[in-house]
């Protein structure tokens, strides 16, 4: 940066937010998560006296990524947070005159062959009936939860459905994903079924006389949020008898992985999941090999 043009990390910030809002069309929750990982560098910095970007070597980024390890971060978020701070320094590069980026030599730590958690189709079914569906909150979870599972949605994009996403007659969705990019779900019988009981029947009662675009509403009238979703789930979870710290997004993974291990093309699946690469939706074939192993080793004579 040339000299003169001190700008305070904040202000180079708030640029490369707006740029990201703006000009990629991230989503705020994506957004939120890039400014945390930005900011947990900034802190580091501010406590080095690192006045600017122009101040940050590559034995700092170095220091930064040993102090991570420190604090007992994974590999795969230490990943995110660098693939970040990546971005950040890049954009600076390309907008703000910074000579060159201190993190050009710097590899991505290795992260392994972590596999995502997935539940049986038993463990998923057992988790379905949990809620009281006799009740206006059991009526719209059951559904909010079908729903995500029959479309393998992410828990924002349950959460902020909205009714003119949903045709109930032909049975699909029209989900606006990661990077504002629209995909077209279609919805299982039984999903169809659950919804249409909610919004006849349990919506209008959360809802009383207040009006509202979203699908999942709760007592005020207001969305539901994603927090509360992680909590429902967290609770129906441990009623379900499931040991593992799961989330929401474990019906993602198994509705992937559901799908390959009854015939799914891989590319059919990376349509439905709204991934840009097939690379992202590849991991998925390692969990199907797991399972085609287990009926070999079952069923084999010499399995």
């Amino acid at each position: 940066m040339p000299d003169g043009a001190a700008i305070s990390w904040a202000s180079l910030l708030d640029d490369f937010m707006a740029r990201l809002s703006v000009d990629r069309g991230v989503s705020s929750s994506t957004l939120d998560e890039y400014s945390r990982d930005l900011l947990n560098f900034v802190d580091f910095a501010d406590r080095q006296k690192l006045a600017g970007p122009d101040n940050v070597s590559p034995n700092d980024i170095l220091a930064w990524l040993k102090s991570l390890r420190d604090s007992g971060l994974s590999p795969r978020t230490t990943a995110r947070k660098l693939s970040a701070l990546r971005g950040f320094f890049r954009f600076l590069v390309e907008e703000h005159s910074l000579n060159s980026t201190p993190l050009a030599a710097i590899n991505n730590p290795r992260i392994g062959g972590h596999l995502p958690e997935v539940l049986s189709v038993s463990e998923v079914e057992t988790l379905l009936e949990q809620p009281e569906v006799n009740k206006p909150t059991g009526l719209r979870d059951r559904a909010l939860l079908e729903l995500t599972y029959a479309c393998g949605l992410r828990a924002s994009e349950s959460v902020g459905l909205k009714l003119n996403q949903i045709d109930m007659k032909v049975g699909y969705l029209r989900i606006l994903g990661k990077g504002n990019k629209e995909r077209v779900v279609p919805v299982g019988k039984v999903a169809i079924e659950w919804l249409s009981n909610y919004l006849k029947s349990g919506r209008p009662k959360l809802l009383g006389k207040k009006a509202s675009y979203f699908v999942f509403v709760g007592r005020a009238g207001k969305p539901i949020t994603r927090q509360r979703f992680w909590q429902l789930f967290k609770a129906y979870s441990i009623s379900a008898g499931i040991k593992s710290e799961v989330s929401p997004h474990v019906l993602r993974h198994s509705f992937a992985t559901h799908l390959l291990e009854g015939g799914a093309d891989l590319r059919v699946v990376q349509m439905l999941l709204g991934h840009s690469s097939i690379c992202t939706t590849q991991i998925y074939t390692h969990l199907d090999l797991q399972h085609l192993r287990t009926i070999h080793q079952k069923y084999h004579p010499r399995g």
